[in-house]
Formats: C-alpha cells, structure tokens, sequence
C-alpha cells in the first residue's frame, strides 16, 4: 500500500458501524421483496481501483448489502474489456490510477454508443472543486470522496441503480403494452445470434402485424385502440407460452421473447429451436389467437393477423437482415389474404425490392408526365349508343412500356401515392373533357374511380370544385365511382361528403356493388346515382342462376331506390340479352370496347353516330 493511502482506506471504522445500519435496511427491504432487492440481485457491479485491497474491502460490505453480482480489475487498462465483456449497471472508478486515469476511461466509455450511459460513481481521495467539475463534465453520475461513507454509499448505488432502472424502462420498454421495444429487441437477437454461433442451434424470428387495425384506431379512437394491443399483446404472450411447453421444449429452447416494434406490429424471438420446423406452429398459434373477438369501446371487435416467419441461421446471421425477412415474408402472407403466416424465401426478397423500386419509379412517374388515360366506352343497353366513358390509368414506362393497372396500383395503394393518383386522373379528365367541349366534340359523362384513401382525406369536395373549376368544366360531365367499403368505414361522414359532392353538380355511383359490406338503412340515405353491378356477377349471369338472381335482384333494388344501373365486364351477347330483358340502363365491356386511349376515344367522339358498332369500329382501329 502506498503510504499516502493509510488516510483512504475506503471505509473507517465510524462508516463501517453506519454501514451496519444500512445493510440492517437492506436485508429488510430484501425480506419484504422490495425494489431494491431487486436492483441488489441483479445488478452487476463493476469495480475499477489500482488497489486491490479496496476492491476487497467494497465487495464485503457490497456483498453484506445484498449485491451479489461483481466485476473488478485494478489494471485500468482492462477496465475497458471489461466493460464491453460484462455490461455492467454500475461503475465504481478511482481516478488517481497509473497508466490510465479514471477520467481517460470515462471519457472513452462516453465515446461508444453502447457504454454512453452506463453510470459511473467516482470514489477518490481528490475532493477539491476542480476535479468534481471535470468529473461531471465528462458525465460522471455520481461523485464521492474517500474515505467512502458506507451508508452513503448504500444509499447513493441505490439511487443510481433505480435511476438507471427507470430509464432503462422508458429506453427498452414499450410504454403502451409493457414489452420489449426494438432496441431491447435487437440486443437479444444479437445474443441468440452469438449463442447460435457458438451451439449451432436454430432460432426463429417472426414478425406478426393486425390486419385492417387502422380501421379500428380510425372508428374507436386511439385510446381504444391502445387498450385493444394491450389485450393483443396478453394474448399472444399466452400463446407463446403455451407454445413454449408444446413445441420448444429440446435442451437448448429458451424462453420466446416478444416484442412490440411499433403501431401493430410485434416481434417474437425463438432462441435455441432445435430444428426450424418448430417455427411455424408457434406462427399458427399467434395467428390463432387474434382469431376470437375483443371487447373495447363497448363493441365487439374481429381481428385477424399476418405473420412472417425467417429462420437462422439459413436467411442470415445478422440482426437487421431478419428483421427486414421477417417483414418481407409478413408483407407476403397480407398479399395472400392475411390471416395466415409465411416462411421467407429469397423469392420474396426479389419480389419486394421490386416492389420498392417500382414505388420509386412510380413516385417520379406522376411528376414526369408518363401516365396516360385511357377511356373505355359506355353503352346504353336498350340501343347500343354510347353513353359514356370511364377513365383508366396507364403507366408509360419509359423501359417497360404500357403498363396496366394491376402491375402499380397496389403499390400506389400500399405507400399512399393512391391519392396524388387519384388526384391526377380526376384532374386530367376534367381538363381533356373541357378541352374536348372547346373542339366541339359530343363530350359524354366521364367516370373517375376514387380510392377508398382519396375520399377519406378531409378536404376531398373542395379537391372535385377545384379540379372542376380549375379546367372550366361544367360537373355534369363527370361521375364519381365510390366502392361500398369506402362508404362504409365512416357512414355518417360520407353521407356528408356526398351531399357536398351532390351539391357541386357530379353524377355519384357506387363501383362494384355486390362485392361490399353496405347497409341497406344507408344506402338509402347515400345521395347516389348509379349502382354499377360487379363483373364477377355478370360474367356468369348466362350460365350461372346465382349470379343471373343475384344481378336481376340488384336491378329490381336500384329501380325501387329510383338509380339507375350500369353492369361492367359484357363480354358475350347473351349476357347483354339478359340484362337487356331486365331493364339494365347501361353496360360496359369487351363486348363493345376495351380502354382505348386518348387520341382514339377522341376520333369516336367525332365519329358521326354513337351506336355500339361505331363504338366496336372506333376499338377496333386503336387495337
């Protein structure tokens, strides 16, 4: 011992009777299961003094006060090591030390990401002012002179490690269901991955997203809806554990961690499976439990889930590469329908890059001008003349050339560009049917289909008016095709942006009646115009009695709600023959027209008679 040193022995004789007090409080809050045991427990305490013999003496009181868990060194220059080996909650740090001083080995601790906040408790015999300033300017939590108060001590670690314990709460738990968040999450994939490394046992990641819970925050509110992914989250950490018993039972299973990464997506982690084929019954049993109704806000709700599954080490060995698997293989079984589960494949991987890229491209498609319309004529059915036209978008590709609407409009639905979509189509078709009337052609009523996005955004009537007004149109030109769920997921609401829209001029119809959810007891009160029968319904309205009752049915309806009815997708003469037996106002389809583009729509509207054979010449010579 150095002779300087006989003055700072770490606890004198007067702190160690004090002391006693102290470990008599700690031994009781330990009896009577307190926090602190917990902290006293668990907590790895790390010890850094070129002196051995106080490392010595602050373990046995640190022991006596219930702490049990202890890294020391009095070689500063492995405190580092150390550190990064252990991860320690606590630091206790002399700073006069050889080699390397305790504020050189705080500052590099506060250099890396991963030891930035670990705290740190300086025990040094330098109590003047300028060495408490430099401590707490390079972050130190806490600062103490030798020689040390044992009570002091006691209670100081108490308090830095409830500090630290709350902070940790808020920094790795999800403060809505209580569970790991991403960042805790990512730790623990990063030790199942360094323990796979060294056992070579399989593991599983699954990532599980609530199918159309928008909708719920949307209808219920946001505070129902946190109430429901708290009840998401009990359910599925039953099902977990249920399937830990059943499926994850081999010798090196460990428990499953779920995670809640953020809106109503969750994580589970699979550690030490044995073999992968474990992996998808617990996906099924987490599918399952979303399965049955929840009760919130007073009404019953049904969701379903989507879960995707990868597998490691067989997709990757790094943390981030299966989350995003994971998210791939989730955003394939939504594709599927959802509901379900999938396995990632590299199949899957290739498709959503492309995906991806496509959103960029279709991002700079609107701003470059490459869409195109194209218009598909409608015919009256009693006598064949047109009567209309509904406006389709293209994608002028400037690679890929011509595409159709089933190669991007999901992409457009998925990331939101539906509605600048939308936006530009309506606006397109106001414009070229303005500048058709100014050319003197015989200009009919053009249909615009809305998104379910585009008429949910609240400024939805004023964007109609200002397109309409924008081109100098008069709104009868133009009809507005709405789907039934788009009506329905707030009711009250469409009924008051209907009536706007009815009182700007445009015709209203609804698209794809039959195939929705819509209440009759609404329907009624929906300003409407037009019901515009389903293509599944009329494609086999000759040979199906189903679908032939289904759409006469509907014909009936839509005359006794005083609409009128056009039937899409005729593409034979004797489903035109029954529509036209029952009444149908006006149909669309093959029979007559495929889209066809601008420039060829325009040479029918100047073509001298409007009748379905001048409708069929017209398609003809733009095939």
């Amino acid at each position: 011992m150095r002779p300087e040193d006989t003055q700072e022995i770490l606890f004198t004789t007067t702190a160690m009777g004090a002391g006693a007090d102290a470990v008599s409080r700690m031994r009781a809050e330990a009896e009577s299961g307190g926090q602190e045991s917990d902290h006293a427990a668990e907590s790895v305490i790390m010890m850094v003094d070129d002196e051995p013999i106080n490392i010595e003496v602050l373990q046995t009181f640190l022991q006596d006060a219930g702490y049990k868990k202890f890294v020391s060194t009095s070689n500063p220059l492995e405190a580092l090591d150390l550190i990064a080996a252990h991860r320690p909650d606590v630091v206790l740090l002399d700073i006069v030390m050889p080699e390397m001083s305790g504020f050189e080995i705080l500052k590099r601790m506060r250099k890396e990401e991963a030891y930035a906040h670990v705290p740190v408790i300086f025990l040094t015999s330098s109590t003047d002012a300028d060495t408490k300033l430099m401590a707490l300017e390079l972050g130190a939590t806490d600062f103490l002179a030798k020689p040390v108060d044992s009570s002091e001590l006691a209670l100081r670690l108490r308090n830095t490690l409830s500090a630290k314990a709350y902070r940790d709460r808020l920094a790795n738990y999800d403060t809505v269901t209580g569970l790991p968040n991403r960042r805790l999450f990512m730790d623990r994939i990063e030790r199942a991955l360094r323990d796979t490394a060294n056992t070579g046992a399989a593991g599983a990641v699954l990532q599980l997203n609530l199918d159309r819970f928008k909708q719920v925050n949307e209808a219920l509110g946001l505070n129902i809806g946190d109430s429901v992914l708290k009840a998401v989250a009990m359910r599925l950490d039953l099902a977990l554990r249920g399937a830990a018993a059943a499926y994850l039972d081999g010798p090196k299973a460990v428990p499953p961690v779920l995670a809640r990464l953020g809106g109503d997506e969750f994580t589970v982690l699979l550690a030490g499976i044995g073999k992968a084929e474990h992996a998808t019954p617990v996906a099924q049993s987490l599918v399952n439990a979303i399965a049955g109704p929840f009760r919130a806000g007073g009404e019953e709700v049904f969701l379903s889930a989507s879960v995707g599954v990868t597998i490691f080490p067989d997709d990757g060995m790094e943390a981030g590469t299966l989350i995003n698997n994971a998210g791939v293989a989730m955003r394939h079984a939504k594709e599927q329908g959802g509901n379900g589960y999938q396995l990632y494949s590299k199949e899957q991987n290739a498709r959503s890059l492309h995906r991806l890229s496509l959103e960029g491209e279709l991002r700079r498609a609107i701003e470059r001008d490459e869409l195109r319309l194209f218009y598909q004529p409608k015919v009256r059915v009693a006598n064949g003349r047109g009567s209309g036209a509904e406006a389709l978008v293209r994608w002028q590709h400037p690679e890929r050339g011509l595409l159709g609407p089933n190669e991007f409009i999901p992409v457009a639905e998925e990331t939101g560009l539906v509605v600048p979509l939308g936006e530009w189509v309506l606006r397109t078709a106001c414009t070229q049917s303005a500048d058709w009337i100014r050319a003197g052609l015989r200009v009919p009523r053009i249909s615009v289909n809305v998104a379910s996005p585009q008429f949910r955004t609240q400024r939805f009537p004023q964007t109609v008016g200002s397109a309409l007004e924008d081109a100098d149109l008069d709104p009868r030109y133009i009809c507005l095709e709405l789907t039934e769920s788009a009506m329905m997921e707030d009711a009250p609401r469409s009924v008051r942006f209907l009536q706007e829209l009815k009182e700007i001029g445009v015709r209203l119809s609804i698209d794809d009646f039959g195939t929705g959810y819509s209440s009759l007891s609404y329907l009624k009160r929906f300003p409407l115009n037009e019901l515009k029968i389903d293509r599944s319904f009329v494609m086999g309205v000759d040979t199906d009695a189903d679908n032939a009752a289904i759409v006469i049915a509907i014909i009936a309806m839509a005359r006794g709600l005083g609409l009128s009815v056009c039937a899409e997708g005729v593409e034979t003469k004797s489903q035109l023959g029954l529509l036209k037996r029952h009444d149908c106002d006006e149909c669309q389809g093959f029979l007559f027209s495929k889209p066809m583009p601008t420039e060829a729509f325009a040479k029918l509207l100047g073509s001298p008679a409007g009748s379905a054979p001048a409708v069929r010449q017209a398609a003809t010579a733009s095939a």
